[in-house]
């Protein structure tokens, strides 16, 4: 169970994408039919409170606040390098 709340914890820490389906149907002929269906893809920004909480082990209570916030632009860097290659893919 940690290790699934740990995951959990760096995925949001890191920021990720996620994709969202929405289906709209109707009646016709008296039976349900897909209209419209539309999947759009969300990227989620890091959440430096997440980042804040893995750093703990490492001390992060006794980092700066210019220390967070390069960690912060550390890790907006490596979010957007991984978008630029799942697009390039």
């Amino acid at each position: 169970m940690t290790d699934k709340i740990m995951d959990a914890v760096k995925k949001r820490a890191t920021g990720y994408s996620a994709v969202e389906t929405v289906e709209e149907y109707a009646v016709v002929d008296g039976s349900l039919e897909l209209v419209k269906k539309r999947v759009t893809t969300k990227d989620v920004p890091p959440d430096m409170t997440a980042a804040k909480l893995l750093l703990d082990g490492e001390e992060a209570s006794s980092l700066t606040d210019e220390q967070l916030e390069a960690e912060k632009i550390r890790l907006l860097g490596e979010l957007a390098a991984c978008a630029a290659s799942e697009n390039r893919a």
